[in-house]
């Protein structure tokens, strides 16, 4: 599963056809890869990309080749700041024209009417806005997937609140996929920073802990991702790139959070509790952990929605991204 973790992504210098020299000579070579028809990108530029920057790069090979189409979907939310959580995607198009939903060579086409989205221009790519991207997403993708695009829909754009979403949904004319977005739309809150911090807020719901408040200050300035006052617990939705090197010593990383940890007990905190994407697809790993810290279960697991979870973020080796 690999998430896109902000607006202006990394992707690699894509080549009209037609500018090549000798397109059939630099593929032989290994100069250039064919991304999309008619458009190539630099190999060295493409093999250095993560697999959501490579999404990217297929969106806008796919919009430079069709410039008139309306991008949707995990293509909008690539390009418009959203996260995009799963395997490898296809290239979503809107086409109110068209009489049925159809795919082709990596390409969805989809019939649902463009009256009801407002449709947007970035760098010459059209698709459909922030918001209406949020709502379709939660009419039609997992409940979790779906929170994490509405908490980031919200806090990418200041004007944008939850309440604004739910009356958008709830004002489509088309019915299809409403009452199924009511959840994740209801739940979106500017406060998540992440989006494993999002998933982590479903599966805490979904294993049936209380709620918990979101980016609580302590002492001189440490935030908590999670914090459950009545029982002085702290949830952390750490990823696995904060300590893997790739943004300064690894060490350095984990005893930086270990002094914070022990400020954050200072305040009052009883219990911090760290997790990883690897215990949101694990069956009782988070449950388990924050049992263990002290906190109830309130009510019955959700396995169902659970369940399906893992099976969106499990096939996949590369989980892991940088923050939004």
């Amino acid at each position: 599963m690999s998430v896109l973790p902000h607006a202006h992504r990394p992707s690699a210098t894509l080549v009209l056809a037609r500018d090549l020299v000798h397109s059939t000579r630099s593929v032989r070579r290994g100069e250039v890869l064919r991304i999309n028809r008619g458009v190539y990108a630099l190999r060295d530029e493409w093999t250095r990309l993560a697999p959501w920057e490579q999404y990217v790069t297929r969106v806008k090979a796919h919009a430079l080749w069709h410039p008139d189409d309306v991008l949707c979907l995990e293509s909008a939310a690539a390009l418009g700041g959203l996260p995009v959580i799963g395997g490898s995607h296809d290239i979503h198009v809107l086409d109110s024209r068209a009489a049925t939903t159809r795919r082709a060579v990596g390409v969805r086409v989809h019939t649902a009417s463009s009256d009801d989205r407002r449709i947007v221009e970035r760098d010459g790519i059209r698709m459909t806005s922030v918001a209406d991207t949020c709502i379709d997403i939660a009419r039609s993708r997992h409940a979790a997937v779906a929170l994490a695009v509405a908490d980031a829909a919200v806090t990418c754009d200041a004007a944008l609140r939850p309440i604004d979403l739910v009356a958008m949904n709830e004002d489509r004319a088309s019915s299809r996929g409403r009452r199924y977005a009511r959840w994740p739309l209801h739940r979106a809150d500017p406060g998540a920073e992440s989006a494993l911090e999002s998933l982590s807020r479903a599966c805490v719901e979904w294993h049936g802990f209380a709620d918990p408040e979101l980016q609580v200050r302590f002492g001189s300035g440490d935030r908590a991702d999670l914090w459950w006052p009545s029982h002085a617990v702290v949830g952390e939705a750490d990823g696995h790139l904060k300590y893997d090197g790739r943004f300064g010593d690894a060490v350095d990383a984990l005893r930086a959070r270990e002094a914070r940890d022990r400020r954050l007990r200072g305040c009052g905190v009883r219990a911090v509790v760290h997790w990883t994407w690897d215990d949101i697809v694990h069956p009782t790993s988070l449950s388990a952990m924050l049992r263990g810290a002290g906190l109830p279960v309130l009510a019955p697991p959700d396995e169902g929605r659970l369940a399906s979870l893992r099976r969106i973020l499990r096939p996949s080796p590369a989980r892991e991204t940088a923050p939004r």
